[in-house]
């Protein structure tokens, strides 16, 4: 009983709100990626300027974000497990969701995509796999990349699991929290940051999220998921994290307010401009991201009654909303109102498909299984019950 208590206490709650937050940016972003100039998957006739820097400046530290949380996630998430059995956990709650959706919901956004090439799915479905990767062919895992990219890290950290709990790892790790938990310590991890996209970035400029040749982002978010794990799990550097938030979000506007000047400060593009906006678009990367952990240690870390219920549906509601959206999207563009109603009934609409499916899905174990969730809990007969505490009483 205490012990079950304890491990209540011990969680952290505002990183289970920061990681529903940041689910519901991205379809709130997705929404976004339909009214603007840049081609996707579905697009308006009619696109919102204002967005573009919005979006642009959000894309900088929403995924780095959710990577660093994940480090966080995994690292409770690993617990007294051994390496296989975390391995086994990994597979079950990334891989089999990944598989599944990459020959289920990919198929349906890409058929969506290119419906005017095909008289219906059926006819789609023998040309799943035509023309090669895409854009150019139909092979695509689409938003399923972050489950992926987290799926291979989990492998590459799976045989250093022995190691973490060992007596050398631990002074390692004690000296880069004393290092990190000083006053705005935690701006060190942008030194391997910057040397990594230093380097790589000159053989991997583009982010492409598929893998065999996007290794300068990969590393970027895999180091985002290492100081989550090793460094955000300390009660000591949060604690220093919460009290220096403020400054953190000072550096965050001041390099944000840097960023959008670089134009007017070179000119003329150059080799120059183009070092100082990716450094500093590294740094609002980082910054931001600490400045939103500061502020819901501060403020969400508390227990609610939805907390749990929206804890276990938001990855679920990450499998689905990009398909979601691109089939109602799809649908509403085509009615003739305004831009804003139609953003504003592709979110409704949106939301109650998202919502109805979950709904299905949580009440069977095959599909919880398929969406990454935990198998519903076998109800106990009273009869059983009663035969049991006769028994123990034996």
């Amino acid at each position: 009983m205490n012990s079950k208590i304890k491990l209540k206490s011990d969680r952290k709650y505002f990183i289970d709100w920061l990681r529903i937050g940041l689910i519901i940016s991205v379809f709130f972003f997705h929404v976004g990626m339909i009214f603007r100039p840049e081609q996707w998957h579905v697009n308006s006739t009619e696109s919102f300027p204002f967005l573009d820097p919005i979006m642009w400046w959000l894309h900088l530290w929403r995924m780095p974000l959710l990577f660093l949380v994940s480090g966080v996630g995994t690292y409770y998430a690993i617990g007294h497990r051994t390496t296989w059995q975390y391995v086994k956990e990994r597979f079950k709650r990334l891989y089999i969701p990944f598989s599944i959706g990459f020959f289920t919901l990919v198929p349906l956004m890409v058929y969506v995509e290119r419906i005017d090439n095909y008289s219906s799915f059926l006819d789609f479905i023998p040309h799943m796999f035509d023309g090669g990767p895409y854009p150019v062919g139909n092979i695509s895992w689409h938003h399923l990349w972050f489950i992926l990219y987290l799926f291979v890290i989990s492998l590459m950290i799976a045989p250093f699991l022995k190691y973490t709990k060992s007596g050398h790892y631990n002074m390692l790790r004690g000296k880069l929290i004393n290092l990190v938990s000083k006053r705005m310590g935690l701006n060190w991890i942008l030194l391997t940051l910057i040397i990594s996209q230093a380097i790589l970035r000159q053989y991997f400029p583009k982010s492409t999220h598929a893998l065999y040749n996007d290794w300068a982002y990969f590393t970027y978010y895999l180091l985002f998921f290492l100081s989550g794990f090793m460094l955000l799990t300390s009660d000591k550097v949060i604690e220093s994290l919460a009290n220096s938030r403020r400054l953190y979000l000072t550096q965050t506007i001041v390099f944000t307010g840097l960023l959008f000047l670089l134009p007017s400060i070179f000119g003329e593009p150059s080799i120059a401009q183009d070092y100082s906006r990716g450094i500093t678009e590294i740094i609002i990367s980082l910054s931001c991201g600490i400045t939103a952990i500061g502020y819901f240690k501060k403020y969400f870390n508390k227990e609610h009654k939805y907390r749990k219920v929206l804890n276990d549906a938001i990855y679920p509601f990450y499998l689905l909303h990009q398909p979601v959206l691109i089939f109602v999207g799809y649908v509403v563009l085509k009615w003739d109102v305004s831009y804003g109603m139609q953003a504003f009934w592709i979110i409704i609409f949106s939301l109650f498909f998202i919502i109805i499916s979950y709904v299905i899905i949580i009440r069977f174990n095959f599909l919880r299984i398929a969406f990454g969730m935990r198998k519903k809990a076998k109800k106990v007969h009273k009869r059983e019950l009663l035969a049991g505490m006769l028994a123990a009483d034996k």
